[in-house]
């Protein structure tokens, strides 16, 4: 089969890409033939929240990536679907995460869906910071689509709820791209973290809807506020960090909470996960996050706010915690996992789970519903 895959790839950074360039290699893997189509202009300048659009992780060589878009000039959607529309393709697959991409995907789309079937891959349909215009947006981008892939049961119902076409829920497979684990120890020691204190982690980039508030309040809960757990956030802002330095300090937890305030690569990813003994995710709202399959792939227990789809990805008590959005429930199960010595538990509860979540699985899943449609 000949497939194109459309979305964020190196040298853009960032979890879609990081998995776009997966996704890939797991369909040549499976004996197809792909092509990522990717963005030279992904966000104007001053559209962008962060520091750099762009990582500094070497460029795969394993994987055919164009960069032909632009998602503000139209002139480059054209040219995109006449090049791919050379490529001959039996099928193509386009990820969506956000409306402000539906006119540029979705044009595209237009172009070429008379020709070979288009299947978009939707991480968000409601996203998780709603802007005037977003339905609209979406509706146009659903309209040139023939189905859809959720990467979760909510945005399954979501998506559902816009449109009667052939849609299904394939779980997000592993980000296998970040490597082995290594050694607790080991990864300390080359983060300079102490090696006997406990740690939470929470990672990724910071925004409101993923609730860095909500694990800061808990950590100023005199349960964990009195004990010798530690707090390290990992991951560049994209909000102000005064939100966040004027929770620290007015639970007085400067001692207790470390910043590390930048967009990680990928091979430093391991090291951090290796590290911690808990990931927390205390997000506000959800659809599905792809920390949590990071946390899979280095079998790193897990707490969660049960909300959007996030639940859906740990099972309560088997490999982690699925908690309300309530800073002394949070503080209460992290007191637990250290008090009870839980870690062991639930590091074999992610290794019987994580079968669920390997791309083979994925592509066969995916194969089988492009033949249905």
């Amino acid at each position: 089969m000949k497939t194109v895959v459309i979305g964020p790839a190196h040298p853009l950074r960032g979890g879609i890409a990081s998995t776009n360039e997966a996704f890939a290699r797991a369909l040549q893997k499976a004996g197809h033939d792909c092509t990522l189509i990717s963005f030279y202009m992904q966000y104007p300048k001053f559209l962008f929240p962060g520091k750099t659009q762009f990582s500094s992780d070497p460029k795969p060589t394993d994987i055919s990536i164009h960069h032909t878009i632009s998602s503000i000039n139209p002139l480059s959607w054209w040219a995109t679907a006449r090049q791919i529309k050379k490529l001959n393709p039996d099928v193509i697959f386009i990820r969506y995460w956000l409306p402000f991409m539906a006119p540029a995907l979705g044009t595209i789309a237009k172009f070429l869906k008379n020709r070979c079937k288009i299947i978009g891959i939707t991480d968000n349909v409601i996203p998780h910071e709603a802007r005037p215009g977003d339905k609209q947006f979406t509706n146009y981008f659903i309209n040139q689509c023939h189905g859809f892939v959720t990467l979760s049961k909510t945005v399954l119902t979501e998506i559902q709820e816009f449109t009667p076409k052939p849609s299904i829920y394939l779980p997000h497979p592993l980000n296998e791209q970040f490597g082995e684990a290594v050694s607790r120890e080991e990864a300390r020691e080359k983060l300079n973290w102490n090696q006997d204190k406990k740690f939470v982690l929470f990672f990724g980039l910071v925004r409101a809807y993923k609730g860095l508030d909500l694990l800061l309040k808990a950590f100023g809960e005199s349960q964990l506020k009195e004990s010798d757990i530690e707090l390290q956030i990992v991951g560049e802002f994209y909000d102000s960090p005064d939100t966040y330095t004027d929770l620290i300090q007015k639970h007085d937890l400067t001692g207790k909470v470390h910043i590390d305030n930048r967009f990680v690569p990928n091979e430093d990813v391991k090291l951090y996960f290796s590290a911690a003994d808990l990931v927390a995710q205390t997000y506000h709202t959800a659809s599905q996050s792809g920390i949590t399959q990071i946390a899979y792939q280095f079998n790193t227990p897990m707490l969660v706010t049960n909300v959007g789809g996030l639940s859906e990805f740990v099972p309560h008590e088997k490999v982690g915690f699925v908690v309300e959005k309530d800073p002394t429930e949070i503080a209460t199960a992290i007191k637990r996992f250290f008090d009870e010595n839980l870690a062991q538990k639930f590091k074999q509860g992610v290794e019987e789970e994580k079968e669920k979540y390997l791309w083979s699985t994925f592509v066969k899943n995916i194969e089988e519903f492009s033949d249905s449609l």
